[in-house]
């Protein structure tokens, strides 16, 4: 598994997120978008719902079950959800660590 394929993966959650949101609510499908934060298009229930579909994804392909909302996420200086190419980090990292 490489890190592009996560990166992939976490695209195509925010392209289906988007299918679900309205126009405004919209993220743009890439690495630097922002998921956190003031220049997030996300609110805090719009985050969870697009963590839990990146979380879905990673266990439909390879067979694992992540939490990716965890306490070692929560407490790290710098965000892993601040960006797309943020989280598609954290999660390739905690799926290596799984492996």
């Amino acid at each position: 598994m490489e890190k592009e394929e996560i990166l992939a993966l976490v695209l195509e959650a925010v392209e289906e997120w988007n299918q679900q949101a309205e126009e405004e609510g919209r993220l743009e499908a890439a690495p630097e978008t922002r998921l956190l934060g003031r220049a997030s298009k996300l609110d805090s229930l719009g985050l969870v719902n697009l963590i839990v579909l990146v979380e879905e994804k990673i266990a439909d392909r390879y067979e694992v079950n992540l939490t990716l909302a965890d306490e070692r996420a929560m407490s790290q200086e710098r965000s892993p959800f601040r960006t797309v190419q943020s989280l598609a980090e954290y999660a390739h990292l905690l799926l290596t660590e799984e492996k």
